[in-house]
């Protein structure tokens, strides 16, 4: 049970024993980013933080993180930032009910709201339009439910592919065969799998076409059925090749295409296939839009606040 007590100006927290370890780290290598937060410092003794200026929000702040993590586990920075903007921006509502997705014994819970809107939209919709800045978990929680579909059987494959348009070249430019040439280029693709799997057991997944990678014009043509189709950095495909790997959608067939339109190395940013996605299947049952924006990022604090500058001057020119 929880005690909060306030000493002169000092408010003190006492966590349960399992609950201090989970929310303040190894070695309390938490507390800088709390105190960050919190504005003031803080002090461990045994269970117990002290706030040198008590305030109602250091004890619900305390309560709120014990709270997430003996129920998810060990928190990091992005877990508590998302609990500071619960309590402190009116706008980041909190909803009811538990979300998660389960792949090779890993739990993944979403970390905004937005998150949790992917989330049922991902286990709803026979396409879902992710649209949004760096750092909000777009690849990372499609790459986590398609692993969770595929190796659950639910799904027999999960088919991963990215536009080649970047920084002006192309895969031609780069050594070796095809397969040399597209590690590099997906690489942030084979990071989110290598969260719940190791390398190896993506390479047997791959070996046995399980796990297929390819460039985007590889799809044309083809049918795909009882499988998760991933379309990354969908920004850079143009307005024809995302139709395109749209209609490849086969029987017991999902397709989830992301991207971040601020970040297009397309010659005209007004072709994105992305946005005209967006625009034109928006209401069609059975797709969902996700539209995060720099409030959902959740690789880290500074990442917010970056995209958070970088979205005040839209409007400058380049």
């Amino acid at each position: 049970m929880d005690q909060q007590q306030l000493t002169g100006k000092e408010e003190i927290y006492v966590f349960s024993p399992e609950g201090a370890e989970l929310v303040l780290g190894p070695n309390d290598s938490n507390m800088p980013y709390l105190e960050l937060l919190l504005g003031t410092e803080i002090k461990v003794r045994g269970t117990s933080v002290i706030s040198e200026r008590g305030n109602m929000l250091f004890s619900l702040f305390m309560r709120n993180l014990e709270k997430l993590a003996l129920s998810r586990g060990a928190l990091g920075e992005s877990e508590i930032y998302m609990e500071w903007q619960m309590l402190t921006e009116p706008d980041a509502k909190r909803e009811e009910g538990q979300l998660s997705i389960c792949a090779a014994g890993k739990s993944i819970y979403p970390k905004s709201n937005e998150q949790k809107r992917m989330f049922r939209a991902l286990q709803s919709s026979d396409v879902v339009l992710a649209s949004g800045p760096a750092g909000t978990g777009k690849t990372f929680l499609s790459v986590i439910w398609a692993l969770s579909q595929v190796l659950s059987g639910r799904k027999g494959k999960l088919l991963l592919t990215r536009p080649v348009v970047e920084a002006g070249e192309s895969l031609g430019f780069l050594p070796g065969d095809l397969s040399q040439k597209l590690n590099p280029y997906l690489r942030p693709l084979y990071d989110a799998m290598e969260y719940v799997l190791s390398p190896q057991q993506v390479r047997k997944l791959e070996d046995n076409g399980t796990i297929e990678v390819a460039p985007l014009a590889y799809m044309r043509g083809r049918s795909v059925n009882n499988a998760v189709m991933i379309l990354d950095e969908a920004q850079n495909a143009t307005r024809a090749q995302t139709m395109m790997f749209l209609t490849r959608l086969g029987g017991n067939c999902q397709a989830i295409v992301t991207g971040d339109p601020s970040q297009t190395d397309l010659g005209n940013r007004n072709s994105s296939g992305l946005e005209d996605a967006i625009r034109t299947l928006g209401g069609i049952d059975g797709v969902s839009v996700i539209r995060f924006t720099h409030s959902d990022a959740v690789r880290s604090r500074i990442v917010r606040d970056i995209v958070r500058a970088y979205s005040n001057r839209s409007g400058d020119a380049e």
